[in-house]
């Protein structure tokens, strides 16, 4: 990571973190009001494809006694009220900006993978972790709605599992890879204002 990205994601993530202080304070007592503890879900993901770190999101599904694996159609009966409409407009990922703070990740980069994936894809993933793994990035922008519906239709672990690894893995890392190679501070803003006309435009 350049000094230039790591300044400006330090600089907009002390500026979102005062800014949505009053928003992260309401959707924290509104969690813990109808749904309880925990008000955070905290998932270890990959830095690199050897050091892990706990990547942090407001929990948006019912608790569960054993959770692997990416979201599929198997698990949306676990989302809660609350969790959908955080979902919609990526609120949910606002607890995020501690770990930008923290250099867990930055503000663009590729999507931080399961310790699971790393180990399925290790030649994939020792290329695409050269770049610091980011809130949002190019796959997450091309790809997600695809994502979203290739693994909406999955009734089980085993199917979602199986579709992400066969279908989502190798079309991400593509697209994480082509950010590799025009990676800058300019297109890093272009990206993350591109991220936020999407989410204004779900609003919309």
């Amino acid at each position: 990571m350049t000094l230039a990205k790591r300044v400006m994601d330090i600089t907009l993530a002390l500026l979102l973190s005062l800014v949505l202080l009053p928003v992260i304070v309401i959707i924290s007592v509104l969690i813990l009001l109808r749904e309880g503890r925990p008000v955070l879900y905290l998932s270890e993901r990959m830095k690199t494809p050897e050091q892990g770190f706990l990547l942090w999101k407001f929990r948006t599904m019912a608790v569960a006694e054993t959770d692997s694996g990416v979201s599929g159609g198997d698990k949306t009966a676990r989302i809660t009220p609350i969790g959908a409409r955080l979902r919609r407009y990526r609120l949910d990922e606002l607890p995020q900006l501690w770990n930008i703070l923290r250099g867990d990740i930055s503000f663009v980069g590729p999507r931080p993978p399961l310790r699971r994936y790393v180990d399925m894809c290790p030649d994939l993933y020792t290329k695409v972790l050269r770049n610091r793994p980011g809130v949002t990035g190019l796959a997450t922008i091309v790809f997600h709605k695809t994502e979203e519906h290739l693994l909406a239709p999955c009734k089980t672990p085993q199917e979602t599992e199986s579709v992400y690894v066969r279908r989502c893995i190798p079309v991400k890392g593509r697209l994480d890879l082509i950010y590799a190679a025009n990676q800058s501070v300019c297109y890093d803003a272009k990206l993350i204002v591109e991220t936020i006309r999407r989410v204004f435009r779900r609003a919309g």
